[in-house]
């Protein structure tokens, strides 16, 4: 089985050819102390699909995001974006190339406004990261582009709030359309629906699928309905090793996957 096909459970089409893979990782291994936390791990995140990395607590998933976005070093392994190994890169070096990520905690700055944090996180795309002389008006020409992403996202009627006053769901919507303005070409999310109420995982759904469209998602999910849904292939994890790998209907009839999370086979 091959991941073009579709995600039975998501009705989302996938198309015959195959999928250009946008960040690789060949042969992963963490070790901590002597504790093999990632073991052998090999992973695609492919253009314009969403990907979701599953398995119970304790399996090695943040860990793995970890090791795929530079926070920490793997013990031997590689990772190429677009084919360029950044195995030994910085974090922020490869966010510059791309690679850009969210985590399980909302990180937005809560006494800007809802537009300001879009306009702070468009500041190095567009070159003003470092012109700290300029006065604060000379960022109203990132307006254009930081209305686009807020009504992308549903934001545009809260643009003037404070980000503090946003409901959580509204936050996790917020710090999604500031990763959007470094333009990423894969974005991964770390739990994007933790905490959510039922409409807030719709919403946050739709706009990870219209997000997809032109870029790789790699998402790590406990949520298995939003897996079901949303997403194209499925990797699952125990002990930090991919135990199956494929679309959420042969995935979950996996009988490796149904002990990992039950603890017990088909009685």
């Amino acid at each position: 089985m091959t991941d073009t096909q579709t995600a039975v459970a998501s009705g989302r089409q996938v198309d015959n050819a195959e999928p250009r893979a946008v960040l690789s990782a060949r042969g992963l291994y963490k070790e901590f102390g002597g504790f093999m936390a990632v073991n052998n791990v090999d992973i695609d995140a492919h253009h314009a699909r969403i990907h979701a990395l599953i398995g119970p607590n304790g399996a090695g998933k943040t860990t793995v995001f970890n090791l795929l976005t530079k926070f920490l070093k793997p013990t031997s392994g590689t990772i190429t974006l677009e084919g360029r190994d950044i195995t030994r890169m910085s974090p922020a070096r490869v966010a510059r190339l791309g690679l850009v990520r969210s985590f399980q905690i909302s990180a937005t700055f809560p006494h800007l406004s809802v537009l300001d944090n879009v306009r702070v996180a468009l500041q190095r795309p567009q070159g003003l990261g470092y012109q700290f002389w300029q006065s604060l008006s000379s960022l109203e020409r990132l307006d254009g582009r930081a209305n686009e992403l807020l009504e992308s996202v549903g934001l545009q009627d809260e643009r003037h709030k404070m980000a503090a006053d946003l409901s959580y769901g509204r936050k996790r919507v917020l710090e999604i359309a500031t990763t959007l303005a470094l333009d990423p070409k894969v974005l991964l999310l770390d739990e994007p629906m933790a905490g959510m109420g039922q409409e807030d995982i719709s919403t946050v759904s739709d706009i990870i699928r219209s997000v997809a469209k032109d870029r790789a998602v790699l998402m790590v999910e406990h949520n298995l309905k939003v897996v079901a849904d949303l997403c194209d292939w499925v990797s699952v994890l125990q002990r930090g090793e991919v135990i199956a790998a494929g679309d959420y209907s042969s995935v979950s009839e996996n009988e490796q996957v149904k002990l990992a999370y039950m603890g017990t086979g088909d009685e």
